[in-house]
């Protein structure tokens, strides 16, 4: 267990801001936390130390986002947690320089936060939390968690933080053989980088999702085939978008990604916030125009000299049964616009199939307190705050578990800095870092101001309201 630094609390005195998680988005609360005077914050974690997927950290992969998307520059770029500031501390600010890099390695993003969280003395590892709950006589929630041999701590916070990421998604017909009987056969992209080996020595494998994750897999596997295309397993990718389609990257479209798509999203009703996700897949699934260019050319090579890629791209397609079939595996398909199914055999399978958030088993003893939506999600206000029982006074925050409210900026690094801002100024009461309400040039939803000649309004149709006057999704619990 870490020695007790500044940041602690003295013992049985709450502490201001209780992290659980140490993901990048509760790392960048803790590194702008970390300039804060006289703020006594925690950040707990399971594991032994930082890692961020690490069963995708390919060489040759990039983010998707600009090196500016760090934890802190979008928030406070003087913070001395910056990405620039981590390239000056191991003098790699000219080679960086010279590289002309606008995306920077995976690797090296690892690598970076890594160097944050351990430098921060807010940050704990090895202390996996195990409950969260609300302690009346205290007037502040308990939190307790446990060390890897077993010793427990219980500590008071007087706000938390839910920063524990997204788990894998796996599609139904899959989840039966997530068993050690099938592993390294059957499993999710999260997993790849530990049986790489042992899928490229398969006949055939087969990659569900047509994401960056399902995009990065398929090109390694066509790597590690024969330069004239013969060894190595045949790959097929399957996706049930319509198309294996670029992501979303053009200077207005990224204006998604901004604090007033967010506030135009919240306010509009849920069933139309649902839809709006599904529909808007490309901001978030698709795949770089790098790597589909990449897949394309290793095709292409494979071509010289007549030959054929041993790669099949079936996009429009979905999963409905899968079967053990002696050392491989019998899946049925089914081709949405055709309304045609076939089946095939392959001899591995892995589901770059995404994430989703889940109520994590340390909140069961909240659970009456939490005002749950419809569907057992959380109901989250304008601060990332959730709504709670009236009873309990400290506030619970969640960070990457509401693009059901907030939209499809809720997983990406380019909101974080901006998101950890926001809720540390909450948290203080007070403007810590100021944040930009309008960073968009796109007007999301009708204008304000007088009827146009010709409008809706002009007819007598009803108008939609701007986002600003719709009632709080949250309603008034909070």
């Amino acid at each position: 267990m870490n020695p007790q630094t500044p940041h602690d609390a003295p013992h049985g005195t709450p502490y201001d801001l209780v992290g659980v998680g140490i993901g990048p988005f509760n790392l960048s609360l803790a590194a702008l936390a970390d300039g804060v005077p006289d703020l006594k914050a925690l950040f707990l974690d399971a594991r032994p130390a930082f890692s961020w997927h690490p069963g995708l950290l390919l060489d040759g992969t990039t983010l998707q986002v600009p090196f500016l998307a760090d934890l802190v520059t979008m928030a406070d770029p003087t913070s001395p947690w910056s990405y620039l500031n981590y390239l000056r501390h191991h003098d790699r600010m000219f080679p960086f320089f010279f590289s002309e890099r606008f995306l920077i390695p995976r690797r090296e993003y690892d690598h970076y936060c890594r160097w944050v969280a351990e430098r921060l003395p807010s940050c704990r590892f090895d202390a996996e939390v195990t409950a969260v709950t609300w302690d009346d006589a205290a007037g502040a929630f308990a939190v307790t968690h446990r060390s890897a041999d077993g010793a427990t701590e219980r500590v008071l916070a007087r706000q938390v933080v839910l920063g524990v990421g997204t788990t894998p998604v796996v599609p139904e017909p899959l989840r039966p053989l997530l068993t050690d009987a099938h592993r390294g056969r059957v499993l999710h992209s999260a997993d790849y980088r530990d049986h790489r080996d042992t899928l490229a020595e398969a006949d055939d494998v087969t990659v569900l999702g047509a994401g960056q994750s399902g995009a990065e897999v398929v090109l390694d596997l066509i790597r590690r085939q024969d330069g004239d295309g013969r060894g190595g397993p045949f790959v097929r990718w399957l996706a049930r978008t319509p198309a294996f389609a670029p992501m979303e990257y053009s200077k207005i479209g990224l204006e998604h990604f901004t604090p007033d798509y967010i506030r135009y999203f919240r306010g509009l009703p849920e069933e139309r916030r649902e839809r709006l996700v599904r529909e808007q897949w490309q901001l978030y699934k698709g795949v770089s125009v790098e790597t589909l260019a990449e897949i394309h050319d290793e095709m292409y090579e494979r071509t010289i000299g007549g030959g054929r890629p041993r790669v099949d791209l079936h996009p429009g397609v979905e999963l409905r049964a899968v079967e053990a079939d002696g050392d491989g595996y019998a899946l049925t398909c089914h081709h949405g616009q055709q309304d045609r199914s076939f089946t095939f055999r392959t001899s591995a399978i892995v589901a770059a199939t995404g994430y989703a958030a889940t109520r994590p088993a340390f909140l069961d003893a909240m659970g009456d307190l939490v005002d749950w939506d419809a569907r057992g999600r959380y109901r989250i206000d304008d601060r990332y705050r959730v709504a709670l029982d009236p009873r309990v006074d400290g506030t619970l925050y969640v960070q990457n578990a509401e693009m059901h409210t907030h939209g499809v900026g809720a997983p990406d690094l380019t909101l974080g800095a901006w998101r950890a801002a926001k809720i540390l100024n909450a948290v203080c009461g007070r403007t810590v870092l100021p944040v930009p309400e309008r960073a968009a040039w796109t007007t999301f939803g009708a204008p304000e101001g007088p009827a146009v000649t010709g409008s809706p309004a002009a007819s007598g149709d009803d108008v939609p309201v701007p986002a600003e006057r719709l009632p709080d999704p949250i309603g008034p619990r909070r």
